[in-house]
């Protein structure tokens, strides 16, 4: 076992300080780093160590990996944890890792590039037996090959950027005679965005339920589930409400969800933190969407359920520790967790600037991961989420009751933030039962 036992965390905000707190309760040592534009920002404080890694534009310090690298020789820190976002998913940053001798935590560039291009992925997918959505076979080649598939499979198409995220690059076409310019601009936009524009195509299925199995394998050929999350609710294919477990499923298809994610782990020799992303359609089937190799946002409700430290496993995994039988896992409750950014709650136009007050919400089985405090002024050239609210209950009803009283209990003034939205939602009537799907709130 090749112990780890100083860390830097190459983020900012609150994963950062999340990360920090779980590899200090380890026992290891955490070095952060941060941007001019972060010198105030509260997770440096627990850090035991700081480098400041450039200027306040991402390309200058979160994603300068000549820089990052740096901090972790000068610092001595013998692994590096991405969080998510930044350089996370990025195959080029793991190899220097290595390359300097420095343990990326998280999985191998192998795993990532297999998964990384979407239409590639969905192949691997196939060999590996699971349920994947009509469509192209790989990447199209042009316009014309994109009408002759989706003359076979159907109308309505969705056509995706390979490469893609964050619902950039994708368009849904009902009708042949707007193919042409739905793809030529997903195809602009994927280029600008991602510097490529490769697209693929699959068979659009109408109001879903976007469901999502969090595993972890490690380096002896094991693989465990942490139970599965519910995201349908989104604007513009953002996530805001994340649930665990999805109560849309009944217990039949839950346990065939689990064991479909655990076949695709072990097939393709995965080791370390991901998420493998489903669509759910009307008739409770689920097929693959994409595959996240990395942690994710809404890892912490995965943690509310299940009682285990995602992050710590990450750590543990990277050392080479095995991990724990699937059975010796076990699930409780019900968790919620709604993300706080520092957006109007009708518009969600960002609003940086200066936090003049802020109460955190307490209590029993309440969880609020955020690097906000009283005084600090929310930069405007990083994404706008401030931090993340996250509940647990007996059962969903009950985390409902409980995530409108933590709301209700968080105060921010001097900044917009959507706690608002999010209260409204605690009382919708359809989201008490149970009716959405990932368009409900561009319907609604």
């Amino acid at each position: 076992m090749s112990q780890i036992r100083k860390i830097l965390v190459a983020n900012r905000g609150e994963i950062a300080l999340r990360a920090i707190r779980t590899i200090k309760e380890m026992g290891k040592i955490a070095v952060a780093v941060y941007s001019t534009a972060d010198k105030d920002a509260l997770y440096l404080q627990y850090a035991d160590a700081s480098i400041c890694i450039g200027g306040e534009k991402s390309s200058d310090s979160y994603l300068n990996i000549p820089a990052i690298i740096s901090a972790a020789e000068i610092s001595g820190c013998d692994a590096i944890f991405p969080g998510y976002g930044f350089l996370s998913e990025n195959q080029d940053f793991v190899e220097i890792c290595g390359f300097h001798g420095v343990k990326f935590i998280g999985p191998s560039v192998d795993s990532m590039v297999l998964m990384s291009d979407k239409s590639k992925a969905k192949e691997v997918m196939k060999k590996a037996g699971v349920p994947v959505i009509e469509g192209s076979e790989g990447a199209l080649k042009n316009v014309d090959e994109a009408k002759k598939i989706a003359s076979q499979i159907g109308y309505p198409i969705i056509v995706k950027a390979s490469s893609g995220g964050g619902g950039r690059g994708m368009r849904v076409v009902e009708k042949e005679e707007d193919l042409e310019i739905a793809y030529l601009s997903a195809e602009s936009e994927a280029s600008v965005a991602f510097g490529d524009g490769t697209l693929y195509m699959e068979k659009f299925i109408k109001n879903p339920r976007h469901i999502e199995v969090q595993i972890i394998g490690d380096t002896y050929g094991n693989a465990i589930h942490i139970g599965e999350r519910d995201c349908s609710l989104q604007r513009r294919h953002q996530k805001l409400i994340e649930e665990s477990p999805a109560a849309i499923l009944d217990e039949k298809t839950r346990k065939k969800l689990h064991e479909v994610a655990i076949k695709a782990v072990k097939y393709i020799g995965y080791e370390n933190a991901g998420t493998f992303e489903f669509l759910l359609d009307s008739d409770k089937k689920f097929y693959f969407m994409e595959m996240n190799t990395r942690l994710q946002v809404e890892h912490c409700v995965s943690e509310m359920v299940s009682g285990l430290d995602i992050v710590e496993w990450m750590i543990r995994v990277a050392q080479n520790e095995e991990l724990p039988k699937q059975e010796e896992i076990e699930f409780k409750g019900h968790s919620i967790e709604c993300r706080i950014t520092a957006e109007d709650s009708v518009k969600f136009i960002p609003s940086p600037g200066k936090v003049s007050k802020y109460i955190a919400p307490g209590g029993r089985n309440v969880r609020v991961d955020s690097h906000l405090y009283q005084g600090y002024v929310i930069p405007s050239c990083y994404d706008s989420m401030i931090g993340k609210l996250i509940v647990w209950g007996e059962d969903r009803n009950r985390a409902i009751s409980k995530m409108k009283e933590a709301l209700n209990e968080l105060q921010i003034e001097g900044v917009a933030t959507v706690r608002d939205f999010h209260l409204k939602m605690m009382e919708n009537k359809d989201f008490i039962n149970n009716n959405f799907d990932t368009n409900y709130l561009s319907r609604y």
